[in-house]
């Protein structure tokens, strides 16, 4: 049986991060990915996407030098971003966070950043097995080691490899991650109960889509808020190369109209729609809600079949939910939309997928990996902190509240554009209640609080 020192089941940026980092510190290290076709690449490539854009200061949570980011992965450079309500909006120029890049952001190619990852991957040595897939993994606990459990995973062509450790970066999907965490869980729960897919996942979809030149805005993202039912439910707009823009929303899994509580409310639900649209159907919508009146959306505004993973479209699942630890006495470490990390309102969870996994595969390099959870904490535990409690707080809006929200924000400014992360307020009754609000929901996940399944929950 061939034996290695660590196996990384999943090849996103989570994988191929921790598989960089790893043999950069001399392991013998092998990445296995199914692998997925797309419009936009060559070969086979990690099944993963998102909307793909970059705010300045999560460049420097992935733990780059942003100057190290080929020149072909940025497509456009962003000056703010626009939060639109049913009739509020507000724009914000700068996160109001310290970063080291000089712009708000940059939307970039998803596919060529995932491709530019390998690159360094393969650069550092690493075996990337692209095409083959982890069907199972087994631990043993009880091996002769001397660095503890090892591990037997078994492939798609039925052959098996035996590694000390393994770094689990399946995504959100989490194929292996939950039946290979339930070999530590107490009998009668799974990890399943914090991390089933249709429960701890949103769905998202995303066309794109060529704008006429007077419609694109090439410097900016737009979010539309208040628009869709469901929790942290919206469309949004992320420019890219020439006129092109990824059109796209991300809306919970399996939610049923009955559960609309005012459907009428929403600028993208109709009166005679006895279900929720479909996510094609809500970009259409929305197209013909901004666009309508003066143009044709389908031949003045049509889909890029050449682009994204099929004829211009792409279907993906986002984590929408909060992280779990991973059981490191057992030498596993799970990184990325596996472990349950988001980012801000569930989107852009690149970040802290590049920076679980760097650490995820350092540590097992080193035989270190039972330092996994604190260190991951410290890199990420803020901006997993933020997260989480702004979700919190809008859990329950509803159009209404979107505009209040916006106006509020609005006033907080004072005009001067500075972000909502770190800026200090005094704007009045409204925004002390936010406020307030977000304080008492980072103050309840103080001390890693955010982990829903903490290290002393396994069972070894």
């Amino acid at each position: 049986m061939e034996r290695v020192e660590v196996a990384i089941v999943g090849g996103g940026p989570a994988g191929a991060s921790a598989a960089e980092r790893a043999a950069a510190h001399g392991a013998e290290t092998v990445l296995f990915e199914q692998g997925v076709p797309r419009e936009d690449r060559d070969g086979l490539g990690p099944d993963s996407t998102d909307a793909a854009g970059m705010l300045d200061y999560w460049i420097d949570i992935m733990d780059f030098d942003y100057r190290e980011i080929p020149d072909d992965v940025i497509l456009r450079e962003l000056e703010g971003t626009e939060f639109i309500g049913p009739n509020s909006a507000v724009e914000l120029t700068t996160t109001g966070m310290d970063a080291s890049y000089p712009e708000f952001g940059y939307t970039f190619h998803r596919a060529r950043m995932d491709d530019w990852l390998y690159e360094r991957a393969a650069d550092a040595g690493a075996d990337l097995r692209v095409g083959t897939s982890v069907t199972d993994l087994e631990t043993d606990l009880r091996t002769s080691s001397p660095n503890g459990p090892t591990h037997t995973l078994t492939l798609s062509n039925g052959d098996q490899i035996r590694a000390q450790y393994v770094v689990l970066a399946d995504g959100p999907q989490r194929r292996i991650t939950l039946d290979a965490l339930d070999q530590f869980t107490a009998p009668g729960r799974s990890v399943s109960d914090h991390l089933s897919p249709p429960e701890a996942n949103h769905i998202a979809y995303q066309e794109y889509r060529e704008f006429p030149e007077e419609l694109f805005e090439s410097d900016r993202l737009k979010f539309w808020w208040g628009y869709m039912p469901g929790e942290t439910a919206y469309p949004w707009v992320f420019p890219n190369d020439g006129t092109v823009a990824r059109v796209g929303l991300t809306m919970p899994i399996g939610m049923q109209l009955e559960a609309v509580d005012d459907p009428g409310s929403y600028a993208l639900l109709e009166p005679t729609d006895d279900q929720l649209p479909s996510g094609s159907e809500y970009i259409t919508r929305l197209l013909e809600h901004e666009y309508g009146d003066e143009y044709d959306v389908e031949s003045d505004i049509p889909i890029v079949e050449d682009r994204g993973k099929s004829k211009g479209t792409e279907t993906y699942p986002i984590s929408s939910t909060r992280p779990i630890d991973s059981p490191v006495g057992a030498n596993i470490a799970v990184a990325g939309g596996a472990m349950g990390t988001t980012s801000a309102f569930h989107e852009g969870g690149y970040h802290v997928a590049v920076r679980t996994g760097k650490i995820a595969g350092r540590l097992a390099a080193t035989d270190s990996l039972e330092n996994y959870n604190d260190v991951w904490k410290r890199a990420i535990g803020d901006e997993i902190r933020r997260n989480v409690a702004f979700a919190d707080i809008v859990a329950d809006y509803e159009p209404d509240d979107w505009d209040r929200a916006f106006d509020i924000v609005s006033d907080m400014q004072g005009g001067d554009g500075d972000g909502l992360l770190s800026k200090k307020y005094s704007a009045g009754l409204g925004a002390t209640k936010i406020l307030a609000a977000y304080k008492k929901r980072k103050y309840r996940y103080r001390d890693g609080g955010y982990v829903q399944l903490s290290e002393d929950e396994y069972f070894y």
